[in-house]
């Protein structure tokens, strides 16, 4: 196996059809490469002119440390991590592949492990960190909700929801309101009243109206800002949703609780989940990712919708000289 630093234009030719979230398009990183600290390699591994891997990583050197991160911290982007795409269905093979891509990567870098902060936070598709873990990093997990919407209903759908989530939607049939895709103007909507919701609750929220606002724009047809009024334009809440070649995610958004008595997030999720299902447009996603499962208080909302637990794996430095550094990028995940 070889590695290479790709271009945008060559990881964009590169990427599966299916497997990687939306944080992995050349469009996305070229943003965060923007707003952000360091340098990005794109890397790829290749077996003679067949592309087996790839991973973004961000590294950015800081007195003392040198970080090695994907994703970067302070974007509010919760899975990104290695790609890979195995030309063989046996599991020998498979295993090797990973194993002699993730030994590549780290043989690149050729970074003192004592002055090394590597995390990943790996997409939900990655299923096998043990190669971290054999070359002594700490492996963990996280967790978020996946809703399979291939070949359903929306009727079928609602009836797997929670009896006090199904009632909630139904309220909200009577109730006078409207959501909308919007654009900018929606979106800043959006974007201030999850910071002021943050700040509320005593939670820094480090990143900038400007990245997201680059972003989305940069995103296309890969996003969506639904936006819930009063019959008077009066914002109630809103939710930004992201697109993958096959999954929606639920990114941002979703902070008041309820308007006349119903949960307006509620109503909003099920708008973006009804286009999934019926928006000609949407035909080729059949999942909706909730994006994390990790905090119990609004687990307990989540899983009224009756999605799939589904893990995924956190990556990091080992050394305890990195327990400093590692504390201070958590105060910048979120």
């Amino acid at each position: 196996m070889h590695l290479t630093d790709l271009t945008f234009s060559e990881w964009d030719d590169t990427l599966p059809e299916t497997g990687f979230g939306p944080f992995h398009t050349s469009d996305s990183l070229r943003v965060i490469d923007e707003h952000t600290a360091g340098d990005l390699y794109l890397f790829g591994g290749y077996r003679g002119e067949q592309p087996v891997g790839l991973m973004p990583l961000f590294l950015r050197d800081q007195p003392f440390v040198t970080g090695a991160l994907s994703p970067p911290p302070g974007f509010g982007i919760h899975r990104m991590g290695p790609i890979l795409m195995p030309t063989s269905p046996k599991r020998r093979k498979q295993e090797k592949i990973n194993r002699t891509f993730i030994e590549g990567i780290l043989s690149v870098l050729d970074i003192d492990r004592s002055l090394l902060l590597f995390r990943l936070s790996c997409d939900t598709t990655y299923a096998d960190p043990r190669p971290f873990r054999w070359a002594g990093f700490d492996v963990d997990f996280r967790f978020t909700y996946r809703l399979d919407l291939e070949s359903t209903t929306p009727d079928t759908v609602l009836k797997s929801f929670s009896k006090s989530l199904r009632r909630e939607i139904q309220d909200g049939e009577d109730l006078d309101h409207s959501i909308t895709i919007q654009g900018v103007d929606g979106l800043r909507k959006v974007y201030d009243a999850t910071r002021e919701r943050y700040e509320e609750q005593g939670i820094g929220f480090p990143m900038s109206w400007e990245f997201m606002r680059d972003l989305i724009g940069s995103l296309d047809d890969r996003a969506r800002v639904y936006v819930a009024e009063t019959p008077d334009g009066e914002f109630l809440s809103g939710i930004i949703a992201l697109y993958s070649n096959d999954t929606c995610y639920f990114w941002k958004g979703g902070t008041t609780a309820s308007y006349e008595n119903v949960s307006v997030n509620s109503l909003l999720h099920w708008r973006v989940i009804e286009d999934i299902l019926t928006d000609p447009e949407l035909d080729d996603i059949t999942q909706y990712d909730m994006y994390s499962a990790n905090n119990e208080r609004i687990t307990k909302y989540k899983s009224k919708y009756g999605g799939d637990l589904v893990p995924y794996y956190i990556v990091e430095s080992a050394s305890p000289t990195m327990s400093l550094a590692k504390k201070a990028y958590a105060k910048l995940t979120y």
